[in-house]
């Protein structure tokens, strides 16, 4: 049970609320989506016959949506990777972080990797959670647990660095298990 204020206490109180400006909580952006597609309504029988309407060009696609977790290596690549043979050329940590600032980490960390000629970018984003919408928010946190790591084959899709991206696979255990992930980059023009 909280105790009261003193009369002394409760007017400091009042002096110091009075100059605090609360803050305005933003909004976490959700992560990026494909476009939707349009899509023309279905034509309803009319009895009168109406004017036609203008005809629209058709609408631009998105590109194909690159799933890098079903990109096949080589058996050399796949058996070194299972047997952890295979050491990350750079490595980021995605915990701690939103949804978007993960992303955005993401975006510039594949760029770095690109632009020192990596192959191999470990990313540790925590475990994916079975279930996790199902289960209790812990402290107040509104995302549940597991968000980042289900959101990475998405983000790499979509990425501006996708055509760049060869493969997604999970970690050997020495290098974060489940709770990591390595990018395999496309082997750099020299």
């Amino acid at each position: 049970m909280a105790r009261r204020l003193d009369p002394d206490e409760s007017a400091l109180w009042k002096k110091v609320a009075a100059t605090v400006k609360p803050l305005v909580k933003a909004k976490v952006p959700l992560a990026p989506a494909a476009p939707p597609t349009i899509r023309p309504p279905a034509p309803t029988p009319r009895s009168t016959a109406a004017p036609a309407a203008p005809v629209r060009p058709a609408t631009k696609l998105p590109p194909p949506r690159r799933t890098h977790s079903a990109a096949t290596l080589d058996g050399h690549w796949d058996r070194r990777l299972r047997k952890g043979l295979v050491r990350p050329d750079l490595s980021i940590d995605l915990h701690g972080h939103s949804l978007a600032s993960a992303q955005a980490l993401l975006d510039d960390a594949i760029g770095r990797a690109l632009l020192r000629g990596a192959r191999v970018l470990l990313v540790v984003a925590g475990r994916l959670r079975p279930g996790a919408d199902r289960l209790p928010q812990m402290h107040g946190d509104p995302r549940p647990r597991g968000a980042i790591r289900a959101s990475l084959p998405d983000w790499l899709a979509y990425s501006p660095h996708a055509d760049q991206i060869v493969a997604l696979r999970p970690a050997h255990v020495s290098h974060g298990g489940a709770g990591a992930v390595y990018v395999i980059l496309r082997r750099g023009r020299e």
